[in-house]
């Protein structure tokens, strides 16, 4: 039940069609241990709906580190993830590349920042090594919303 929420959930964030599991990818999941509790879980979900190549997950679309692989991506190493969903985008043809992932990766860091600081907004900014009024603006060009605590009126 909770990963159905957390994709449901990201996919609202994200402004896309949700992503569904096999039973396979379930069961699977089922049989991990999280050290990281719910925001784990939560976690593997965004990057599901982020990173998984097609609408139906199965036990191979999930993060290396879930499935042990090694060589691969490890957890914690963004950038060898990242590289492979611009492999994966390039392979299945798709246009807009750089543009898509930009404002990904740009919301994802907003988000981050304003649900660790809040408003007033200018910690979150400065840690993200942004002025306040930018990160206002991306904000609002996003299209994040009151979830994302971006509507709040700076003080």
């Amino acid at each position: 039940m909770l990963v159905r929420h957390f994709l449901q959930k990201s996919a609202k964030e994200l402004g896309v069609e949700q992503k569904r599991l096999s039973d396979a990818a379930v069961k699977y999941l089922s049989t991990l241990e999280w050290s990281g509790n719910v925001r784990q879980l939560e976690n593997v979900c965004h990057w599901l709906m982020v990173m998984a190549p097609g609408q139906n997950i199965d036990i191979a679309d999930l993060p290396p580190e879930l499935r042990g692989d090694s060589g691969m991506a490890v957890e914690g190493n963004w950038a060898s993830m990242l590289a492979m969903e611009a492999e994966n985008a390039l392979n299945r043809g798709e246009q807009g590349i750089m543009e898509r992932m930009t404002q990904d990766f740009e919301r994802n860091a907003y988000r981050q920042g304003i649900a660790t600081y809040r408003w007033p907004a200018h910690e979150a900014a400065q840690l993200l090594g942004i002025g306040r009024n930018t990160l206002t603006r991306k904000i609002h060009e996003l299209g994040m919303g009151r979830n994302d605590g971006a509507k709040e009126s700076a003080k």
